[in-house]
């Protein structure tokens, strides 16, 4: 499905930015795809090694979710989903370059104006 919309960001990683309701959407999905590209090189190196990894990551997010988020096992969770990252996600951070952060930054204050409501029914109407 092709997107019409300008990014407000558009590398290395594009991010669009839209208005909700109730604030901002932002969409960085090319960077999920970078992500889940990254997972999908890493199990066609290391299969089982990966699945052993994502296992024993969801084994820890469950201890971690009954013991608390203090837990030995939040700890070592977030610092071996930290390691993954870094291996197949350059860390997990979205770099934003030069005049793109004031793009960003713009459309992220749009999302913030006034905007018109849509015509709404005179009372009684139905």
């Amino acid at each position: 499905m092709a997107d019409d919309r300008t990014p407000a960001v558009d590398g290395p990683f594009r991010i669009h930015v839209d208005a909700t309701p109730g604030g901002a959407r932002l969409d960085v999905s090319h960077y999920l795809t970078t992500i889940i590209l990254g997972l999908a090189a890493a199990a066609e190196e290391d299969p089982e090694g990966l699945l052993g990894e994502l296992t024993d990551l969801a084994g820890l997010a469950r201890q971690a979710a009954h013991q608390g988020p203090d837990s030995h096992a939040a700890h070592e969770r977030d610092a071996r989903v930290e390691e993954l990252l870094n291996e197949v996600a350059g860390d997990g951070h979205l770099p934003v370059y030069g005049e793109q952060v004031n793009r960003l930054a713009h459309a992220l204050l749009l999302t913030v104006r006034p905007r018109p409501v849509p015509h709404q029914r005179e009372a009684g109407a139905a």
